[in-house]
């Protein structure tokens, strides 16, 4: 049996939950999807992480999800990470097939509770509203593409114009205050080499759907129950936020919504503690 990973911290819990885990691979084009996987029994839970992104989105919240019983499944999506670049695309619509064949290969027949974070929001919209076998419940967490209004842009700034080390480190920490985290004092040295080694694989650049309003044109389609958790700061919805539950709404079965206090955009890194609760709740029958 998969053990549960132990609750420590920083590049430490890292290297905890890699050790932990059973890496799979699944079919990407000529390559392959990279799949972590801890635990061997309980109810499964699959995390989808977000764009520029890799499975360590999710560092702080696997270890609470398996010592409350759940086994976790954890892609780096194909175009991200260690994952295969689709063949077939640069956007969100053609991460599903990839996905969904992965998870069948996988966990036939299994039940699936999904959690998607920002990018991953929208895929797992898609994959819901596609009918993704098995699927028991839609958690969104940060998603995008919720309003035809689009976002004011960001001042984010050019990471590969400045040479690896403390000036290229300067620039991720600048674009984690922009976008991800809403409180400096969370901009940790973990989050910051988190950041780096995710972004700097990211081979889906010319996404573009999350900018619109296509999750909130496909969530009428989702049938299973979906519930939503979003930092109370998160700047994609910046002065905002009803659009959120005006957009969850339209899912035929929409459950809970809940912002959490302090947070930003990366809410699960961020107020872990709050987060992982809340995640307890949504994922509860």
């Amino acid at each position: 049996m998969t053990p549960t990973p132990p609750p420590v911290h920083g590049l430490q819990a890292l290297h905890a939950l890699e050790a932990a885990a059973r890496v799979a691979h699944t079919p990407c084009g000529e390559g392959h999807v990279v799949w972590h996987l801890w635990g061997d029994a309980g109810p499964v839970v699959v995390l989808l992480h977000g764009g520029a992104g890799s499975w360590t989105h999710w560092l702080r919240n696997i270890g609470a999800l398996r010592a409350a019983g759940w086994r976790v499944v954890a892609p780096d999506m194909p175009g991200f990470g260690d994952s295969a670049a689709p063949p077939d695309g640069h956007d969100a619509d053609v991460l599903p097939h990839w996905l969904a064949e992965g998870l069948q290969r996988l966990l036939p027949g299994e039940p699936l509770w999904l959690v998607g974070f920002s990018f991953g929001g929208l895929v797992a919209g898609l994959m819901a509203a596609a009918g993704l076998p098995g699927l028991q419940r839609l958690v969104l967490v940060g998603a995008p593409a919720l309003s035809p209004q689009p976002m004011a842009p960001l001042p984010l700034r050019a990471w590969d114009a400045q040479p690896p080390g403390p000036r290229r480190d300067a620039v991720h920490r600048h674009n984690l205050a922009t976008l991800m985290l809403h409180d400096a004092a969370a901009i940790d040295d973990t989050a910051v080499r988190l950041h780096a080694a995710n972004i700097e694989r990211d081979r889906l650049r010319r996404r573009r759907l999350m900018r619109g309003d296509l999750l909130l044109r496909t969530l009428p389609a989702v049938a299973c129950p979906v519930n939503g958790i979003w930092g109370e700061h998160d700047v994609l919805y910046r002065g905002r936020t009803a659009v959120i539950g005006h957009a969850l709404a339209q899912a035929p079965r929409a459950g809970s919504l809940v912002f959490i206090p302090g947070a930003g955009h990366w809410v699960q890194y961020e107020c872990a503690e709050a987060f992982n609760a809340a995640l307890a709740q949504a994922l509860a029958p």
